[in-house]
């Protein structure tokens, strides 16, 4: 009997197959991020220009979806997530594709406002903020 392997390789294995048989598939696994706190590269696409955007920002991970917020919506990322809401997240040496919506509940607001600054008293400012759910 000939045991065939195959790995396709690219920046990390993508799928693992034996005598033709699919034993890892990476675009079935989830994708996950776990901090519940952190600071990753957001990538949205320019409302004028439809070029990539990237910023750093402060990030909240809660009950599964990624959080941004702002005092004002009238940062460049902000308006261009409300023209398109396809957006990238890159963090710890992985991109994550995700679709972001404005957050209208002002008790979620507020919970990510504390969430994002524990213990400050910015945490006690109003805020808007996108919500992401990552692709999966």
């Amino acid at each position: 009997m000939i045991t065939i392997i195959q790995i396709y390789l690219s920046h990390q294995i993508s799928e693992i197959s034996i005598n033709g048989v699919k034993l890892l598939d990476s675009k079935k696994l989830r994708m996950q991020i776990k901090e519940k706190l952190f600071r990753p590269l957001l990538v949205t696409k320019g409302r004028k220009t439809g070029k990539e955007h990237t910023v750093m920002l402060r990030a909240v991970n809660h009950d599964g979806k990624i959080y941004f917020s702002r005092h004002k919506p009238d940062g460049d990322w902000f308006q261009n997530v409300m023209i398109n809401p396809q957006v990238k997240i890159k963090y710890n040496d992985s991109v994550y594709g995700g679709n972001a919506k404005i957050v209208n509940d002002e008790i979620l607001n507020e919970k990510i406002s504390q969430l994002k600054y524990p213990g400050e008293e910015r945490a006690k400012e109003k805020r808007v903020a996108i919500e992401i759910t990552l692709d999966e």
